[in-house]
């Protein structure tokens, strides 16, 4: 079966269309109204992170999981991710960059990977969910052969 991930970030940075790709289904957008399993990927609502009281509950399905993803939109200005917010996890943690086909600027991949790394983020992946491009080093990861 492999690794199972919980993904974790904003709301609109692309962890629904992540698991989409990842599990290769038709990308098409909704808005996660609560935690869904998809196979070995967990898709947590983009509010656990926008809302410190929710922390507990992305601390708890963690526990479920052997790997976190932090996901940061490359074409975000800001990050919610506290400083070191790894660190709240007993797993290890990534950080994907989303949505690279829409950066323009390397300055903008590097303040995504920089956002990740501030958060504790372990390793980063740059990937396209609607180029396909970056997944299947994920997938390797997730199959444990990496």
């Amino acid at each position: 079966m492999g690794k199972i991930i919980m993904l974790v970030g904003r709301t609109g940075c692309g962890k629904t269309t992540l698991t989409q790709a990842l599990m290769n289904t038709k990308l098409s957008y909704h808005k996660t109204q609560m935690i869904e399993t998809v196979e070995n990927i967990i898709d947590t609502p983009g509010e656990y992170i926008e809302n410190r009281n929710y922390y507990r509950a992305l601390i708890v399905t963690s526990a479920e999981c052997d790997l976190i993803g932090f996901v940061q939109a490359c074409t975000d200005q800001a990050s919610l991710f506290p400083v070191q917010f790894a660190s709240a996890f007993a797993k290890p943690v990534i950080g994907i960059v989303t949505k690279v086909d829409r950066c323009n600027q390397q300055e903008e991949l590097e303040r995504a990977e920089q956002f990740l790394r501030e958060a504790g983020a372990q390793q980063i992946f740059h990937v396209s969910s609607y180029e396909k491009k970056g997944l299947e080093k994920i997938k390797e990861l997730l199959a444990g052969n990496t």
